[in-house]
């Protein structure tokens, strides 16, 4: 362990300090774990992936709202519509929690 000097206040820490315990400057920055990483990128990738599917179903159910041929076939385009994107939200909701908690867990700590 060596010493080296605060860039803010010229006081000696120790290299591998993340804070200068003088005024607090930060030396070192943490840096995530390889799975802290992947983690943090599904985490991402995953509410992307989401996002653009609930805005192609919403573009498939209205093609398919206009084009019915009566009042019984838009109930029902408006029904199916409602239970998919609510089963939609739920697997969305359901899943974002568990990789959050992974993006949580796998953080850098001080």
């Amino acid at each position: 362990m060596a010493l080296v000097n605060c860039p803010e206040c010229s006081h000696q820490v120790s290299n591998t300090a993340i804070d200068c315990p003088s005024c607090g400057t930060s030396l070192n920055k943490l840096k995530r774990s390889f799975f802290g990483k992947i983690f943090k990128w599904l985490f991402i990738l995953f509410n992307i992936f989401m996002l653009v599917a609930s805005f192609k179903a919403c573009g498939g159910v209205s093609e398919v709202y206009t084009s019915s041929q009566n009042e019984y076939e838009q109930a029902g385009a408006a029904i199916g519509t409602t239970i998919g994107m609510g089963l939609m939200l739920t697997i969305w909701v359901f899943i974002d929690v568990i990789l959050g908690l992974f993006v949580l867990f796998t953080r850098p700590k001080r």
